[in-house]
């Protein structure tokens, strides 16, 4: 079986708890040998809120996991000794980057299949000094990938992102024809990724309509439309701009394989309306499986006992299936 690091994610957040539920499913333990990347303080008192049968095991390699029903591996990389829930810290920060590096480390080094990374915190990230916006970047950044995009995939939809994490006003100049075409050739790879044969590709506008030959604005003229007939050129089947407004409808009833958005909301809007709790993130480019839950930290409901696993569990099962 695949063995998967999962890391633990912010030990304020719902990370600890969604992991442990997760590998409570019998789902997860038919898919994959799951090892937890974490702190032991923090999965003992999470294992104590929830009250699930299960044992904890610490290893010090994948090499000495047992896929045991009942039973958790984790690799305790010691960071916090006492931890704040339900808030961001700088302390916090720190530690989601030490689990993920140990993960990025094992994934290089082949010991694990893939990667699959409970929610972190942008603004914990921030208080203990990191640029990185989010895992994506993160992930990209310790690997020296250079070509990598974010997908979300949920329900029937499929998108992919020409930009992500960045402020709206910035979207229209940072779209260009060379950014849209990296995006596609990434989308071509996903669908290679999925298994996905015979694959259509579909290209989303920026504008309303998009653009209207040129009424609603013109990057779809100047930039999007260059990108897709260079991709064309090189034997990726893609076809658009369409209007934003109307390919996701096509894509729903199965027409579509994967969008190429423009922006990170015009993806995430319908993918979350109809899949918000299955929602899974992958990152494409990395030289491994890497997929998330579709949420963040929740702090509001963290260390009540009360979240959903279920978008772990479907990153974790998708992990499990994808091949690079």
């Amino acid at each position: 079986m695949k063995k998967l690091a999962l890391t633990m994610g912010d030990p304020g957040g719902v990370g600890p708890e969604i992991v442990i539920k997760a590998l409570y499913s019998s789902e997860v333990r038919y898919y994959c040998a799951p090892i937890v990347i974490g702190d032991r303080i923090v999965i003992e008192e999470a294992l104590n809120l929830l009250k699930l049968p299960l044992t904890l095991r610490i290893i010090k390699s994948p090499e000495e996991s047992q896929p045991a029903l009942g039973s958790i591996n984790l690799i305790d990389v010691r960071v916090m000794k006492k931890f704040k829930k339900g808030q961001p810290t700088a302390k916090s920060g720190r530690a989601c980057v030490s689990y993920i590096k140990k993960a990025v480390e094992l994934a290089l080094n082949k010991q694990v299949h893939g990667i699959v990374t409970a929610p972190i915190s942008k603004k914990a990230l921030k208080m203990a000094g990191f640029a990185w916006p989010g895992h994506t970047e993160m992930l990209a950044d310790l690997t020296n990938t250079k070509e990598y995009a974010m997908m979300l995939v949920g329900g029937p939809l499929r998108v992919i992102l020409a930009t992500i994490h960045v402020p709206l006003k910035s979207v229209p100049a940072l779209i260009t024809k060379d950014k849209v075409l990296k995006t596609i050739r990434l989308a071509m790879k996903a669908c290679d990724v999925f298994g996905i044969k015979n694959p259509k590709i579909a290209v989303a506008g920026l504008n309303p309509h998009a653009g209207e030959a040129g009424i609603f604005g013109d990057e779809e003229i100047k930039k999007i439309i260059p990108a897709v007939e260079a991709a064309k050129k090189e034997g990726i089947p893609v076809s658009g701009p369409y209007p934003p407004d109307t390919i996701f409808h096509k894509t729903y009833k199965g027409e579509i394989d994967i969008i190429v958005c423009m922006y990170h909301d015009q993806g995430l809007i319908p993918l979350k309306m109809i899949a918000f709790e299955e929602g899974v993130n992958v990152t494409v480019g990395l030289p491994f499986i890497r997929t998330s839950p579709d949420h963040g930290t929740a702090y509001d409901i963290a260390w009540k006992g009360v979240a959903s696993p279920t978008s772990m569990i479907e990153a974790i099962k998708l992990a499990a299936l994808l091949k690079i």
